[in-house]
């Protein structure tokens, strides 16, 4: 163990104490806007006030702890992340980051260090995919961009603008912060980079743009066991051809210097019948790049490969379709280089690299200047009940906040 600024007793506390608010029989849920999420929150308002933070819900449904700062107006230092979960998602994904942003406000007190900014600790409302099937809610609401129509989505009987009402929140307010000088984020890398490498800290680059392509393969149905092989329009047969050749594409792109990869994650045919041939195979790539020229790359080669499976099989395949098409977002230039330094300072092994899952960050960087770092997670697993992540590691990435915090605070006014 390093000699922090941090104590890791408290992180394991806040983490232990969480984890222990979950669905029964599944660990570790605490899905938003559920009995469990608001119980976690509960729990989440007493540590933030035993750390002498003034507490509020925004009309957003965030959950913010405010520590002022000495010079009134300044503007705001915001730290944090999330504390819903995936079912049966994890003790880490979101919590870790919550944890070290109080960590860093208990950190201050400890020190008897009054920043210059106001300084604020946030969890945000439903960054994971919520029961209304849309995430991200809390940090898109902070920034004044969750859509309008989405308030009328349902689950149930229950509309979000009843959920955010329900969390404290003031749905029918679109809140547009203004005051926030940075954000910063710590989250597990939910991959194995840091573990392999031995590395502490993971300066996050860039988050990278999610495109989701849907792809229709159109063949014909057939006895399968009277036609012949050499006279079927098998759509399965040409879907695995294609399904084949993305992987290999993905893998190639991958190879280059930014970060890149594909998956074809949902996948259906028809009839699905043992003893028919399938007529019809749909299948969702999940594409994600950090940089948007592999993207295109991407999505011209699949078009092409449509084109030649199409004509080597006999089947009909549609021209792909772009579902959703999100562009990357890079982190801030000069915060990367604060938080590079802030590894330095407190002796992380530290790298730069991108993020291909989305993040809170994300959102937060289309208002002011944001960055995030990642720590280590076992195995590079998440999104499971075998998450985990050392508490040293996330305390260790505390005090890289710490230390930036503390540049950010000075820095910031000198670019006034």
């Amino acid at each position: 163990m390093r000699n922090l600024p941090t104590n890791p007793d408290r992180i394991a506390e806040d983490i232990s104490d969480l984890a222990a608010i979950t669905e029964p029989d599944h660990p570790y849920t605490r899905r938003a806007f559920t009995p469990m999420f608001l119980a976690g929150r509960s729990y989440l308002e007493r540590r933030f006030e035993k750390a002498g933070l003034k507490i509020r819900i925004d009309a957003a449904g965030n959950l913010i702890g405010h520590r002022p700062g000495k010079k009134p107006g300044l503007g705001t230092i915001l730290l944090g992340s999330h504390s819903d979960t995936v079912p049966d998602g994890g003790r880490y994904d979101g919590i870790a980051g919550v944890s070290a942003a109080l960590e860093v406000a208990r950190a201050l007190h400890d020190q008897d260090v009054q920043l210059d900014h106001d300084l604020e600790i946030v969890d945000f409302l439903a960054e994971e995919v919520s029961i209304f099937g849309v995430s991200c809610i809390g940090s898109r609401g902070m920034i004044g961009l969750v859509p309008p129509d989405w308030l009328t989505r349902t689950s149930g009987d229950l509309t979000l603008e009843q959920g955010i009402a329900d969390v404290g929140g003031h749905p029918q307010v679109s809140e547009k912060r203004t005051d926030i000088k940075a954000f910063l984020e710590l989250h597990i890398e939910q991959g194995p980079v840091l573990e392999d490498k031995k590395l502490d800290i993971g300066v996050v680059t860039a988050i990278a743009g999610i495109t989701r392509i849907e792809i229709v393969v159109d063949g014909r149905a057939d006895h399968a066991g009277t036609t012949p092989m050499g006279s079927r329009r098998d759509a399965l047969t040409a879907a695995a051809r294609l399904v084949l050749a993305i992987e290999q594409l993905a893998s190639q792109l991958a190879e280059g210097p930014a970060h890149f990869a594909a998956t074809v994650g949902e996948f259906r045919i028809e009839p699905n019948a043992a003893n028919v041939v399938p007529s019809r195979a749909v299948m969702l790539i999940d594409a994600r790049a950090e940089n948007r020229a592999d993207m295109e790359r991407f999505c011209e080669a699949v078009d092409a490969l449509a084109l030649e499976v199409a004509d080597e099989t006999d089947c009909s395949v549609a021209r792909p379709r772009r579902i959703s098409d999100n562009q990357p977002t890079p982190c801030d230039p000069d915060l990367l280089k604060v938080l590079d330094a802030a590894c330095e300072a407190t002796g992380a092994r530290h790298r730069r690299m991108a993020s291909g899952a989305g993040h809170d960050t994300a959102w937060m960087a289309r208002a002011t200047k944001a960055a995030m770092i990642f720590i280590p997670c076992l195995g590079g697993r998440s999104h499971a009940p075998e998450e985990s992540a050392k508490t040293e590691d996330i305390a260790l990435g505390a005090a890289v906040l710490l230390e930036a915090v503390k540049t950010l605070d000075k820095q910031l006014q000198e670019a006034k």
